[in-house]
């Protein structure tokens, strides 16, 4: 743990020396602060609609911050050759990765720590949870540490800087994109299953359709209104039996 303690050590002083470091925290927080502006801030919202609006256009921009700060762990040390030199150095090299790993989310961590004001700049005129508030940000955190796993093996196929961010903003987009997909096909499943579960044969074989109080499938809790709905449907039946 001690030669993982150094590497990250080594890794995060390289980001704070160097120029790229400083010029991707100052475009994070520039987008981050414009979409805070221009989309959270904007109009007439709820105080808790404008920490969900902040949080989710911060999600985009922390996947590609991630991939940028990522790209330059494995990649630059092959292009300026001191990769072999690391390789052979007396460390195992699950040592190596998760220090690089951990050092790039220490520094995106503290990006991160800059952007606080600006939720809390709510309070001015509203009022939110500070539950609420760290439960985004630890989601935040989350999403970043996933999007630099996929940066550092990104980083890890390729030669160059440029190459390992195409590698890993290629992996994300294909990811984001097949949870897309994944979302719109669960709601149409669920379109498709209330649409066939309407009706239910009873015990004479007839078909029966539920009253109009049915919920509706864009609700998410509708598998649990519909075992009440059926609960009191089958209850009905057994007294009128009775």
């Amino acid at each position: 743990m001690r030669s993982t303690f150094l590497i990250m050590r080594r890794e995060l002083a390289a980001y704070l020396r160097s120029m790229s470091g400083y010029i991707i925290a100052a475009i994070f927080l520039l987008v981050v602060g414009g979409l805070f502006n221009v989309r959270a801030m904007a109009g007439e919202k709820l105080s808790s609609e404008v920490l969900s609006v902040f949080f989710n256009d911060t999600s985009g921009v922390v996947m590609v911050a991630s991939v940028l700060i990522s790209m330059r762990l494995f990649a630059e040390e092959r292009q300026t050759g001191t990769l072999v030199l690391l390789a052979s150095s007396p460390v195992h090299d699950w040592e190596i990765v998760i220090g690089k790993f951990l050092s790039a989310l220490v520094f995106l961590a503290m990006i991160l720590a800059a952007t606080v004001f600006m939720p809390l700049l709510i309070f001015v005129n509203g009022k939110i949870s500070f539950g609420h508030m760290a439960a985004g940000y630890i989601g935040l955190v989350l999403l970043g540490s996933a999007a630099l796993a996929i940066g550092t093996f990104g980083s890890s196929l390729a030669r160059t800087q440029v190459l390992a961010a195409i590698f890993s903003g290629a992996m994300v987009v294909s990811m984001v994109i097949a949870w897309l997909l994944a979302k719109v096909a669960t709601q149409s499943f669920e379109g498709l299953q209330c649409r066939a579960i309407r009706f239910v044969p009873d015990s004479q074989g007839t078909s029966r359709v539920f009253p109009r109080s049915f919920p509706d499938s864009s609700s998410r809790n509708w598998p649990c209104v519909f075992t009440r709905q059926l609960a009191k449907h089958k209850s009905g039946q057994s007294r009128k039996g009775s």
